[in-house]
């Protein structure tokens, strides 16, 4: 199986919930991937903000999520 590692930092392996945080806040066809701390980083919120959205994607039904 293609393991997704983080491309800023090299975290790996990315879960399933990391990818979809990258393919729903930065590209849906993204290619290359954050992990959840340099995604905060990125987009300058905490990771805390970051699992509280993932929280609202499962509630919401999102499928990229679980």
């Amino acid at each position: 199986m293609n393991q997704k590692i983080c491309y800023v930092c090299g975290k790996e392996p990315l879960s399933k919930n990391e990818i979809g945080l990258t393919k729903k806040l930065i590209n849906q066809k993204a290619k290359s991937f954050y992990c959840i701390s340099c995604l905060a980083e990125e987009l300058d919120v905490t990771v805390e903000e970051l699992q509280a959205k993932i929280e609202d994607f499962i509630n919401d039904g999102c499928k990229l999520f679980s």
